[in-house]
């Protein structure tokens, strides 16, 4: 995995940071994360913008606020670039008489140019850029990642248009037990039991909200907030209290599973398929840098890195 960030040649202060607002279904996806030899969304953002600004080079690589795991899909991924001076004038120049009248220019061509790019059927899709206020940072600025996971029981409707964001399980869950379960775990705790281990990476997070909703067409969905996700946890959570709702496991296990802090095998992690990136949550414009600056002092601190992958 490589980093998200490249460092400009440009000074700072020369720099325009663009906010970009991103959608992608993760099916075809090897995760987030460029990686050699497999096709990931930012190696695929990243070649395109590649082509955006071949000449005005060298293009500008994103920096993400949740690295995805191969499968998992995003309707509410953000990230943000950085333009050189030279790049920004190219923006307000006529695409080669290839766009329409009255097509944007500046930073809100990056995304139109981006899609072009893709093409229509494109499995990503980028919803908005625009001027990032001052301080933003997609990573260090967010105070909270939202999740949903879509698991179709046996009192479910079956819908094979949605097969590819949604688990199929053969038995029926018991909702209340499944909610129960999730309500007493939220909290400021260590996750460990949640999450897949990583060498000198903190466990410790704040889990906002998890709560069960079954839906109009019987569809069970569970959404999640927190400050911040280790590796698998979303995921892990969901197979917790399916297993609860299995009847597998009681309620009450699950809190004695998370204080023992120790991975066992009283669950499944489940498949990728189900999860999405559903929104980032940032605070107001005022208190951006100040938060950016707090969230990458903790991160930098002895025993705490890179902790934003699910």
């Amino acid at each position: 995995m490589t980093s998200d960030t490249t460092a400009p040649s440009t000074p700072d202060d020369a720099l325009t940071r663009v906010r970009l607002d991103i959608a992608y279904d993760g099916t075809r996806f090897s995760g987030w994360s460029r990686q050699p030899g497999l096709r990931t969304v930012q190696g695929e953002l990243e070649a395109a913008l590649e082509t955006v600004f071949r000449r005005a080079t060298p293009a500008p690589t994103l920096t993400v606020a949740g690295r995805t795991d191969a499968g998992v899909h995003a309707r509410g991924q953000v990230a943000h670039l950085d333009l050189t001076p030279e790049q920004r004038a190219s923006l307000e120049r006529p695409h080669r008489g290839k766009e329409k009248p009255g097509a944007p220019t500046g930073v809100s061509a990056i995304a139109r140019r981006l899609n072009g790019i893709a093409g229509l059927d494109s499995d990503v899709y980028v919803k908005s850029a625009e001027l990032a206020a001052p301080g933003f940072d997609a990573r260090f600025s967010a105070v909270w990642r939202r999740y949903e996971y879509r698991v179709a029981d046996a009192a479910a409707e079956r819908d094979p248009l949605r097969r590819a964001s949604t688990l199929w399980l053969p038995g029926e869950l018991d909702l209340a037990a499944m909610q129960h379960a999730a309500e007493s775990l939220l909290g400021l705790h260590d996750w460990a039991t949640f999450c897949r281990p990583r060498a000198g990476a903190t466990t410790i997070r704040t889990l906002q909200q998890f709560a069960w909703a079954r839906g109009d067409d019987g569809v069970l969905t569970a959404y999640l907030e927190a400050d911040a996700f280790c590796h698998s946890m979303v995921r892990a959570l969901v197979g917790a209290t399916v297993a609860v709702g299995e009847g597998r496991m009681p309620p009450r296990r699950l809190l004695e599973l998370r204080d023992e802090r120790t991975r066992g095998s009283d669950f499944k992690v489940m498949p990728a398929k189900g999860l999405a990136l559903t929104e980032v949550g940032y605070p107001p414009d005022s208190e951006l840098a100040a938060r950016a600056d707090q969230t990458r002092a903790r991160r930098q601190a002895p025993a705490i890195v890179d902790p934003d992958q699910v």
